[in-house]
């Protein structure tokens, strides 16, 4: 089959890789419909994350199930399937609490390579969810969001304590941030503050509900926030970069007693404690457990009650991965969708 592979920082091709089979009797075969390039996949594409020789990419996917290995009971061939970035287990307790993405038996799908023809999804009962029957080709880019991107800027919205009546900041504009503004709104905020200095984004973070733009960045960022907000910060901050200079604007643009939900991978990042000791401001964040959302989230694409499709504003075929990472590299494009 046909896979992307990352050699070194900027070298990407799509190669002949081996087939996927069942190694586990837990494990499914999934012929994929649609993947993509995350933002978390410019990290070592930008040689910020090592890159130790050729690896497989891609950890958001959806497919049809094409094989199922002896012990899988829920998932059956022929089913459309959308999976999370973590293969779990969904039994043990850590998964039963809500954070499959910390399952005991937790395996990273980002190693096994989603950007490619076929995948070996592990633990496939506890991973994959069917949805109800084979959807139409416009809800595909929706669905895909799912995996990742809008599952994980729900649970940045949820971390963060986002409810009705509240003010919520979202710090980021990639798709994740953008999907995390969806979601702020789904779940009742009153106001959401899309930071983002780029037009398109600006314009998509609107359509997805935000009532305030900020352009401002670091501390300049913070106090245009706290001009919006009385003084006080916004209840709800979800930070969806995961640098230094993101999580501190998150952290000071939250108001005393508010919550931090943050789900940018983060790089190089340092908290100060004392700060932190004084601010009264609540952190909760990490890789998101997707796999608690998906039965909400498939639900609500297929009543078209939202759309988070509208993140992918670039569809290449597979072999044509390594302008989809460029684009996403020189801010070309926010997400793009790549086509096995």
């Amino acid at each position: 089959m046909r896979g992307v592979v990352l050699h070194a920082p900027r070298d990407v091709r799509v190669e002949e890789r081996e087939d996927p089979r069942i190694l586990l009797p837990t494990d499914a075969i999934i012929r994929l419909s649609a993947t993509c390039v995350c933002g978390s996949d410019l990290w070592p594409y930008r040689g910020i994350e090592t890159v130790h020789g050729p690896s497989p990419m891609g950890h958001e996917y959806v497919g049809v199930v094409q094989e199922v290995g002896s012990e899988v009971r829920e998932i059956k061939p022929g089913q459309f399937v959308v999976g999370s970035f973590f293969a779990s287990d969904n039994t043990c307790p850590i998964c039963r609490a809500g954070y499959q993405s910390s399952c005991v038996h937790r395996e990273p799908v980002g190693g096994l390579g989603s950007q490619a023809e076929y995948l070996r999804v592990p633990l496939a009962d506890g991973t994959l969810v069917a949805t109800p029957d084979p959807p139409p080709d416009d809800l595909v880019p929706a669905l895909l969001a799912a995996s990742d991107v809008l599952g994980t800027g729900w649970f940045g919205a949820v971390a963060a304590e986002v409810g009705p009546g509240k003010t919520v900041a979202v710090v980021g504009d990639g798709a994740v941030g953008l999907l995390a503004v969806l979601a702020a709104r789904q779940l009742g905020a009153e106001r959401v503050i899309a930071v983002s200095r780029h037009e398109p984004r600006q314009k998509l973070a609107t359509h997805y509900g935000a009532t305030d733009i900020v352009t401002e960045r670091g501390d300049d960022g913070v106090a245009r926030i706290k001009d919006l907000t009385d003084g006080l910060g916004a209840h709800s901050v979800i930070e969806a970069v995961g640098t230094q200079e993101s999580m501190l604007q998150a952290i000071r643009s939250t108001r005393a007693g508010g919550h931090v939900g943050y789900v940018g991978v983060a790089h190089g990042v340092e908290l100060p404690g004392e700060e932190l000791f004084f601010s009264h401001v609540h952190l909760h964040g990490g890789p998101a457990p997707v796999r608690r959302f998906l039965p909400e989230l498939i639900d609500l694409i297929y009543k078209r009650e939202i759309d988070p499709g509208r993140v992918f504003d670039l569809t290449l075929p597979l072999d044509q991965a390594a302008e989809g990472y460029r684009a996403m590299d020189e801010r070309r494009a926010i997400k793009v969708l790549l086509n096995p």
